[in-house]
């Protein structure tokens, strides 16, 4: 039973300069593509009661919160579901976060990604760090507890100071998650064609994010995932769902699903899904060697690790003895615990993790 659902809300006013994610700013639009989404969300959701909800993007408060409740009562939810939407600091306002709160939204994700209003303009980014500073205050405000914030580090001229000056300042306006993305440059952004300089390497992005670690201990964040810290009870609990390998509906223009083994995409181009959004481009029926691979690529994400116990059981193997090459060479590089049941990745292997997943995957 599928008890998980996403939205992809594709539209942005401008690009920002290091995204490659499929969006587009073309708001005329947004008309036409609501339509387009209510009818693949009245299609192919089988009316089972949610437990998380989560509305992304591209920039979902381009929607109108009227159109936002028109999406939302599609849905049947559980009374304590979480339900997330994706903010940019830019537009909101009181009344926006007090309109979300009273249809039922009840945790936000605000795209900061700095505080530094240099960099900021350099990115691309629409606002500025007052305006970042004043959705968090309207967010709380307007009764939401759990806010969440998105960085990234290693950004053109950004410094150890700068990243560690961001987070600090996050945590003292009370927000109760933080997500840290180190700065990729990938074909289809801005910086793929237009390089910037004064980004940082790999050893420098590596030594901000363990500066990073330590300073979410220090103020009793939890480290849960590879790129995500919570206060205690304010994990996502919709990503928890993408990491624990549950199943999921993915409604909108390229957004993918995972419905009873068969993992799926919808088209990336807007006019091709606006004219017929039941059309999937991508079908795939997973193996069972899929997915114990899956399992094991995204349980060591976790920072609980891989219940070694639970796979044994679901896939009838011996994991140590399956994998105990690749267990013996990372447990003696100190990139790898192997603690009674648990198999999870040190801090250190976190740095490396890429190339530990690859060979789990070999």
């Amino acid at each position: 039973m599928v008890k998980n659902a996403y939205i992809h809300i594709p539209f942005c006013k401008s690009k920002c300069k290091y995204c490659s994610f499929i969006s587009y700013p073309k708001l005329e639009l947004k008309e036409q593509y609501l339509k387009a989404l209510k009818l693949e969300i009245t299609s192919k959701y089988r009316n089972e009661k949610l437990n998380t909800l989560y509305i992304g993007g591209g920039t979902p408060s381009t929607l109108t919160v009227n159109e936002i409740e028109q999406l939302l009562c599609l849905f049947d939810t559980e009374k304590d579901a979480e339900i997330t939407i994706e903010l940019n600091p830019e537009t909101m306002s009181f009344e926006y976060f007090r309109g979300l709160k009273d249809i039922g939204i009840n945790r936000v994700s605000l795209g900061c990604q700095t505080f530094n209003d240099d960099i900021l303009k350099r990115i691309g980014r629409r606002h500025n760090s007052q305006q970042a500073i004043d959705a968090v205050a309207y967010a709380k405000d307007a009764g939401f507890k759990n806010i969440s914030m998105d960085f990234i580090y290693g950004l053109p001229n950004q410094t150890l100071q700068d990243f560690s000056s961001d987070l600090n300042k996050a945590i003292s306006l009370g927000v109760t998650h933080i997500s840290l993305y180190g700065l990729k440059i990938d074909e289809g952004c801005y910086f793929y064609e237009h390089r910037p300089e004064n980004i940082a390497n790999d050893d420098i992005q590596a030594d901000m994010y363990l500066n990073a670690c330590k300073i979410m201990k220090e103020n009793d964040f939890l480290h849960y995932e590879i790129s995500n810290f919570a206060k205690k009870g304010c994990e996502s609990r919709h990503n928890l769902n993408y990491w624990y390998n549950n199943s999921y509906y993915g409604f909108g223009v390229a957004a993918h699903g995972y419905i009873e083994g068969v993992r799926y995409a919808n088209k990336n181009e807007l006019g091709d899904y606006i004219k017929n959004p039941l059309i999937c481009a991508d079908e795939h029926k997973i193996t069972q060697r899929e997915m114990l691979e899956e399992e094991i690529f995204l349980g060591l994400r976790k920072s609980k690790g891989l219940d070694i116990s639970a796979i044994n059981r679901k896939f009838g193997i011996d994991f140590k003895e399956k994998y105990s090459n690749v267990i013996d060479k990372y447990q003696k590089s100190g990139y790898l615990n192997f603690d009674g049941n648990i198999c999870n990745l040190t801090e250190s292997g976190i740095l490396v993790s890429n190339v530990i997943l690859v060979d789990f995957l070999d």
